[in-house]
């Protein structure tokens, strides 16, 4: 924050957002291994509930002049935006889950995918309310990169915690098993509602934090280009730990980056490259084939940062003592 540029901050309070989505999808695919891919619209949800309630009266007079329930004339601070727009998708979220947590496998996730596609056209749609296709501007750009970070850390908290609970354990442990978890007294159902609105939540939180950053979005941005990115992040370090969704996040960052650098065309050892547009699209499917071929479960698989620490320390008192 003090000594990067304007670039290297947005980028990395971008990777931050990201995180914050990743840990959503973790709490409830992680724990569950239920494929979830409509995480991006809850995003979404959070990102225009945000704007919706924090923008100035006089900016929506003139780009949603005719909001049902009068939201045009309605404007709340930043905190009490963030607020409610949490709240609203966590309820949404709950709303959704009663359906999804009577699925399982293919059909779940087909469930997750349909629930991106209709916020998605609900956001394009419904003009008065959301503009449709054309940006939303005007939010107050309230929120800087250390709120993010602190927001982030705050949310690791919650899933690490969530993950380690009676629970997290418990949910984790019908994952690949439902009949023989409910046989031994386990409510899955509920289990899976509680870590999916819970999931749900946190991305809201994710949109909401960068709507307030940003202070333009569109609805394009919170489709499956989002989607894919950020289930990648969380395949790429493990979608089973949560170690493994800051570790997802930081190498997809700074690789995609690279990339794009080499995407609009360098020039070395005196060899001009043309432009290679796509490349960060392609490159992105072969990291996750990649990945899936030689290391299914991820960089950290299920493990935890504490858990890799403490393994190691106990080879060095084993070797010490071999010594």
């Amino acid at each position: 924050m003090a000594f990067g540029s304007p670039f290297i901050v947005r980028l990395t309070a971008t990777a931050f957002i990201n995180l914050i989505a990743v840990v959503g999808l973790q709490i409830f695919m992680g724990n569950s291994n239920v494929v979830n891919i409509g995480h991006a619209g809850f995003m979404a949800l959070g990102a225009y509930f945000t704007a919706i309630f924090a923008t100035p009266v006089m900016i929506k007079a003139t780009m949603i002049p005719n909001a049902p329930f009068g939201l045009a004339g309605v404007e709340v601070g930043a905190l009490y935006a963030f607020l409610i727009s949490v709240g609203l998708t966590s309820l949404i979220g709950l709303l959704s889950g009663l359906v999804l947590v009577r699925l399982a496998g293919i059909a779940a996730t087909i469930l997750t995918i349909s629930i991106l596609v209709i916020v998605q056209g609900v956001l394009v749609t419904w003009t008065d309310l959301f503009r449709g296709a054309q940006a939303f501007f005007g939010i107050p750009k309230v929120v800087g990169l250390g709120l993010i970070v602190a927001a982030a850390a705050a949310v690791l908290v919650v899933a690490r915690l969530f993950k380690g609970s009676r629970a997290g354990v418990q949910l984790r442990a019908s994952a690949t098993d439902p009949l023989a978890a409910e046989a031994m007294g386990v409510d899955v159902k509920r289990l899976r509602l509680v870590a999916w609105v819970l999931g749900s939540a946190v991305v809201g939180c994710a949109g909401a934090l960068y709507a307030l950053y940003a202070g333009t979005i569109n609805a394009r941005a919170f489709y499956f280009h989002t989607a894919f990115l950020t289930l990648a992040m969380s395949i790429v370090g493990g979608m089973r730990s949560v170690t493994g969704a800051m570790v997802g996040v930081a190498l997809l960052t700074v690789l995609l980056e690279l990339i794009r650098i080499v995407e609009g065309g360098i020039t070395v050892f005196g060899i001009a490259f043309p432009e290679m547009l796509g490349l960060s699209g392609l490159m992105l499917g072969v990291i996750i084939v990649g990945v899936m071929c030689f290391r299914s479960d991820g960089f950290m698989g299920g493990h935890e940062i504490e858990e890799v620490v403490t393994a190691l320390r106990r080879r060095l008192v084993a070797r010490k003592r071999e010594a």
